[in-house]
């Protein structure tokens, strides 16, 4: 069985996530997660014991999305806490290198308890009409590609 609570919950995680844009369109990947089952975020998963948070970005990125990246700098950290989910998340801003655009799959899940719906390029217009509840927590209200690309510091939603 592959309960995503058993498998992520109940401990503190460190993810890393990657901010991609491409003409005003940001990477997301959309998930059978949260109440709708439906969760649209950016790119990215937990770190592995004795992995670098840039190592894991990388391979994270090839999983779910195909593409390969170059980091370009550390942006911000969220904490996230729901339920037995927590987590704390490293954004980064990424950059494309090659690859090509898949719908990728989690290797923490057998084949069957796939959790990935899609994955796209969205753009910023799509994002704001979309409701909170379908969007992590970063992604929330007014959000625009200058807003996203200018966020630091720390960010915190507790449910």
């Amino acid at each position: 069985m592959n309960n995503i609570e058993e498998i992520f919950g109940n401990r503190v995680r460190v993810r890393v996530c990657g901010i991609c844009i491409d003409e005003d369109k940001l990477l997301l990947v959309n998930h059978t997660m949260g109440p709708k089952k439906e969760l649209w975020l950016p790119p990215g998963g937990g770190i592995n014991f004795n992995e670098s948070a840039e190592d894991a970005l990388i391979r994270e990125f090839k999983e779910e999305t195909g593409l390969n990246i170059a980091i370009e700098k550390f942006m911000f950290v969220n904490e996230f806490k729901s339920g037995p989910l927590h987590a704390i998340e490293l954004f980064f801003k990424v950059n494309v290198t090659g690859g090509a655009l898949v719908k990728g799959f989690d290797p923490e899940l057998s084949k069957g308890h796939q959790i990935i719906k899609n994955v796209g390029f969205v753009s910023f217009k799509e994002i704001v009409i979309m409701e909170d509840e379908i969007l992590h927590n970063i992604l929330h209200g007014n959000i625009s590609q200058e807003y996203l690309l200018n966020m630091t510091g720390y960010f915190k939603l507790w449910q």
